[in-house]
């Protein structure tokens, strides 16, 4: 899912999201099918080749679909594209938790149905929705005009719309040239508009919705896309960022289950299969939730920082980072498995407030146009940081583990079990820290440019 972001990302930015949609619904009701057909008809019944090509099917689908959803976001509603792509972010991360949720309601302990549940529904969900997708043009950017409240287009100086078909182009260009000491007004899909200023209006209002207008064009106007980006030193930050924070999360997202039956077998050794289970998905449902609420609570409150306060949206990363380092904290010193909530429930937000506001950091920094490859890119970090994070995880256990008779590897030293592990990991979330204050620094540092060079533009 996340290898396949480049190539899948460069179909959607070149074919458009609904495309990109289409394919991978198909994508995923074919990959869960064909693994459904091998697990009602036993083993044997597929290679392992095919049932590794069906698993890619799965991976490769999701991404196109996903990507596909998120561009539309993006591209439809510029001003507020943190809490736009936040949806379908949320809605991707509590997937696992619908899915499952509905399958333990409709047909407890059966796999079959739920790989055919998972077959069906991944993919008529994507088709009913693609159906519905489309990207509105947007005008970014616009001036009223005073005599008539119409509305000119405010990157082209010399023609205006919608004038009386009996007015001359000289009229028209003497008006264009009135209208530039008039306030400016923006509008998009989420935000009001209006025919001119009114005497309510409040200069900082005015200026916040100049900033907001220029920052909205900038990131139309910005088109870096792939290779392009190694030339800047500002991917290597959000790459890494992004690897050390998603490689965090991934270690616990994929091992709470050891972690479960550790602690559990340390605390209670009569402690039963079943209980563990039953444990083990619900700390399941909590990061699925945790992570849904993470991903709104960031898309929704990153546009706010931006547009409310003038601030840079490196500082929902910076506070992702910090919830990161608090659960590397319980997670080395929790022992109590009533208390292991703590550790699940704060990495799945701390990964929720990464993932909903990445997108529209990454569109803001290289433009939207090629948001789709370029997200693609982004996703290589997860699968290196998170592969280095979960083998050192597993070495780690092993050691401390032992064989039991059926030949499977067991540990009931409780929190020793894997403790070390997240002595590394609160390490790389200080790392991660810091790397995020310094994207606000840098933020900060490159508005203050930007806003030189415009104050010189003026005046010249």
């Amino acid at each position: 899912m996340y290898a396949s972001g480049i190539p899948v990302g460069m179909v959607v930015d070149n074919k458009g999201p609904r495309p990109g949609v289409f394919v991978g619904s198909i994508l995923l009701g074919v990959g869960y099918f064909f693994q459904y057909r091998a697990f009602v008809a036993g083993p044997g019944s597929l290679g392992m080749p095919l049932l590794c090509i069906f698993s890619l099917l799965t991976g490769v689908g999701g991404c196109s679909a996903f990507l596909g959803a998120v561009k539309t976001a993006a591209l439809n509603w510029p001003n507020h594209r943190g809490t736009a792509t936040a949806f379908p972010l949320a809605a991707f991360g509590l997937s696992a938790f619908f899915f499952s949720l509905l399958s333990s309601l409709a047909f407890p302990d059966d796999t079959s149905e739920l790989l055919l549940l998972l077959s069906i529904l991944t993919f008529a969900m994507p088709v009913g929705g693609g159906i519905f997708l489309q990207v509105v043009p947007q005008t970014y950017g616009y001036r009223p005009v005073p005599e008539s409240g119409m509305r000119a287009d405010s990157d082209t100086s010399t023609t205006l719309k919608h004038f009386k078909s009996n007015e001359s182009n000289q009229e028209a260009g003497t008006q264009a040239d009135n209208l530039k000491d008039n306030s400016s007004e923006h509008s998009s899909l989420l935000s009001k508009s209006s025919t001119g200023s009114g005497p309510g209006d409040h200069p900082s209002h005015q200026g916040e919705e100049d900033r907001r207008r220029a920052e909205d064009e900038g990131s139309h106007r910005t088109d870096v896309r792939g290779l392009a980006m190694l030339k800047h030193a500002r991917f290597y930050v959000l790459w890494s960022i992004l690897g050390l924070l998603t490689g965090i999360g991934l270690m616990t997202i994929n091992n709470i289950g050891n972690d479960v039956r550790a602690i559990w077998h340390h605390y209670d050794d009569s402690t039963t299969p079943k209980l563990i289970q039953e444990r083990q998905l619900m700390h399941v449902e909590i990061l699925s939730i945790m992570s849904f609420v993470g991903r709104l609570a960031s898309g929704v409150g990153s546009d706010l920082i931006v547009h409310c306060f003038a601030l840079s949206r490196y500082w929902v990363i910076v506070l992702s980072s910090f919830i990161f380092l608090l659960a590397q904290v319980c997670g080395a010193t929790i022992e109590n498995p009533h208390a292991l909530g703590l550790v699940s429930g704060l990495t799945g937000l701390a990964y929720g407030f990464l993932f909903g506001s990445y997108p529209a950091l990454v569109a803001e920094s290289f433009g939207v146009h090629g948001m789709s490859q370029n997200w693609g890119f982004m996703t290589l970090a997860p699968v290196v940081a998170g592969n280095i994070f979960n083998l050192l995880y597993g070495q780690i256990y092993d050691r401390h583990s032992f064989k039991t008779e059926n030949g499977e590897m067991d540990c009931k030293e409780g929190l020793q079990c894997y403790q070390a592990a997240y002595y590394v990991t609160l390490a790389a979330a200080v790392v991660g820290l810091v790397l995020s204050l310094g994207g606000v620094r840098w933020d900060w540092v490159s508005r203050r440019a930007r806003g030189r060079e415009k104050a010189v533009g003026t005046e010249a």
